[in-house]
């Protein structure tokens, strides 16, 4: 232990060697001392020369305006044992009337989805309280249209909603459908026939699956009446917010967010010109809002429409550490066009309205120097995600090319965990050469969105390595809780070492994809099918190959395993419930037959205590005569900490 913290000080400049220090104590009229301090750090900006050290003392920093850095490299760091908090809102003390914590917002242009009491966050009041209402009907629309039809109303069911009661309009709209959640004012309802018209339109119809047998789902966010305790109503007329306590909370400050970023380290990649070396260490990043404004419903794929809260471009050899991104109003972390060689280590982001990190670079086509990537996420721990924005994703790279997403904890949010890619089919891709590798993942999409993975691909990526990740515990709402999801164009991808288990929908699915390899991975308890492929194609789609393929009562192959296209040997399946193994075409001699894992067997792998998810093998596993490797589960996650 003396180790690591004689290493954690020697990461911190001293007082002596530090250029400038800032405190909410002090004064922009100082010389930025550790005696005489400046207040604010855009005054430390305004002074930094290029390779300055700005020490942030604790407590809190409400920033007027996003700090802005577009030249230098500085090192912002905190004081030693402090906690310096960059704020994008303003904390405002309440008044106490019956029960209720009224808070003045009388300059809020938008609506205000949460705040922060005590640190944590709060989040406007829903209805109903837990979960969402069906869709009761499609206002006319076609159920089996096209799933990209667009949609501004449906129709309620009786009780769902009063339309005579007041503050309806103040409430947001919330429609959860396919993997995308579209936010919408009400425009109009008719009682009569019990139908909601929305002020703008879904760019997807409002049901579940493609077929419409599912209908889509909705509630209300700032819902009327009186909230329930930990909940606020923001009343738009009145200008205020009526939070209702939890049982123990005594009236203090409501800080309400109001900046959309609290950083923002700009370049010009377009210009050539770049930002090199910012640091940020020890630094809280907090309370930011984002709306979407009047026209879009915020329904896009992976809430890739939300902006970071602390947000990078045209950014070299960045180092952001140690730092905590907390009640959010986006992503935590964007770093976005021609971004290079950054790295984000052992930093914790809790508690965001939208996902935790997202890199997007330039596409294919576009010029070189907006093009992002050579960056490494790693040893963070990523929890209690998509809070409003559900569909945000852990972390999300999209256009990057030799990304490192590496030893990272991710858990307990919406959608998916971990996604690379971003071109749908087989067209021109960027995104090459990435590597996620060693993460832990569970509890990902609590049954609120379909269509996820815990690691998802999307489109071409040769060079891509997917390795040694535990993925657990993905539970779709309707179809499509898989661990690791090769989706549409998927290609050149290596998937290996990797664990999953208690999926909802399967282990490993693709839908479709080119030459990508499945191998030494362990498949094992999922509901609906270890083993799942969409689409036969005429060219190789996938390699199967040693791996631990282990079923409960549910079936090994599930979805479409028609035709040729993919390969199979040397993996191992059995069904631990007692039942003959099903195999597509029938028996595993039928398998074998058409010519499917010559070297394969069906045994029990001999795992040590699966159903507490402990998958080592016991000594004289058949494993080994496949060909299997054992590899190490517990090695996943963030390094350092014990699990």
């Amino acid at each position: 232990m003396r180790h690591i913290a004689a290493l954690l000080v020697a990461l911190v400049p001293s007082a002596a060697a530090a250029d400038f220090h800032i405190a909410p104590t002090g004064n922009d009229a100082n010389p930025g001392t550790a005696a005489a301090p400046f207040a604010t750090p855009a005054r430390a900006v305004a002074a930094a020369r290029d390779g300055a050290t700005v020490v942030l003392h604790g407590g809190r920093y409400e920033l007027a305006e996003p700090l802005t850095v577009t030249e230098g490299s500085i090192t912002f760091v905190a004081a030693p044992g402090e906690t310096p908090v960059l704020s994008g809102g303003r904390a405002v003390t309440p008044k106490v009337e019956g029960g209720l914590w009224v808070v003045p917002v009388p300059d809020a242009k938008n609506l205000i989805r949460h705040v922060s009491v005590g640190g944590k966050l709060r989040l406007a009041a829903r209805w109903p309280k837990e979960g969402a209402f069906p869709i009761a009907g499609l206002a006319g629309a076609d159920p089996k249209a096209n799933y990209r039809t667009p949609a501004d109303k449906f129709e309620y069911a009786a009780g769902q909603l009063d339309p005579a009661q007041p503050g309806l309009t103040d409430a947001e709209v919330v429609v959860l459908h396919f993997w995308v959640a579209g936010h919408y004012r009400v425009k109009a309802i008719d009682a009569a026939t019990r139908t909601i018209t929305l002020d703008r339109k879904s760019i997807r119809r409002f049901t579940e699956d493609g077929g419409g047998k599912q209908p889509g789902r909705f509630y209300l966010l700032n819902a009327p009446g009186e909230p329930a305790p930990g909940e606020f109503v923001h009343d738009r007329a009145a200008r205020v917010l009526r939070y209702k306590p939890l049982p123990g909370e005594t009236p203090g400050p409501v800080v309400v967010p109001r900046l959309a970023q609290v950083v923002d380290v700009r370049g010009e990649p377009e210009k050539e010109r770049f930002v090199d070396g910012i640091q940020f260490r020890g630094v809280t990043f907090a309370d930011t809002a984002f709306d979407p404004g009047p026209t879009a419903a915020g329904d896009l794929q992976a809430a890739q429409h939300v902006p970071g809260s602390v947000r990078f471009r045209g950014a070299k050899n960045c180092t952001i550490r140690d730092c905590r991104f907390v009640n959010l109003g986006g992503y935590g972390l964007e770093l976005g066009d021609g971004c290079r060689a950054n790295r984000v280590s052992r930093n914790e982001f809790a508690d965001l309205a939208a996902g935790g990190i997202r890199m997007s670079g330039g596409a294919a086509g576009s010029p070189a120097a907006l093009r992002t990537g050579d960056n490494e996420v790693s040893d963070n721990h990523l929890h209690d995600l998509g809070r409003v924005w559900h569909a945000g994703v852990g972390i999300l790279s999209q256009h990057a090319d030799q990304t490192r997403i590496v030893h990272n904890h991710v858990h307990h949010l919406d959608y998916t965990a971990i996604s690379v890619g971003w071109v749908w089919g087989y067209g021109p891709s960027v995104s090459t050469q990435n590597l996620v590798e060693g993460n832990l993942i569970h509890d990902v999409g609590r049954k609120v969105l379909s269509d996820m993975g815990g690691i998802y691909l999307l489109g071409p990526a040769p060079g891509t390595v997917v390795r040694g990740n535990v993925i657990r515990d993905v539970e779709s709402f309707g179809y499509g809780g898989w661990g690791v999801y090769t989706d549409e164009g998927s290609t050149g991808v290596l998937i290996e070492h990797n664990l999953v288990y208690r999926t909802k929908s399967g282990g490993f699915h693709q839908h479709y994809g080119r030459d990508n390899v499945v191998r030494n991975n362990i498949f094992a308890l999922a509901r609906e099918g270890q083993l799942m492929r969409t689409r036969a194609e005429p060219h190789r789609s996938f390699t199967l190959e040693r791996n631990i393929v282990y079923a409960m009562g549910t079936p090994l192959f599930a979805k479409n395993w028609t035709g040729p296209g993919f390969d199979a040997d040397h993996n191992l399946y059995w069904e631990a419930s007692g039942q003959a193994p099903a195999f597509p075409g029938g028996a595993f001699a039928d398998w074998q037959k058409a010519g499917r894992d010559a070297n394969g067997l069906v045994a029990d792998p001999l795992f040590t205590d699966p159903a507490r998810g402990d998958f080592r093998l016991r000594p004289g596993s058949p494993a080994e005569r496949v060909g299997f490797v054992p590899f190490d589960p517990s090695a996943a996650g963030v390094r350092g900490l014990s699990k």
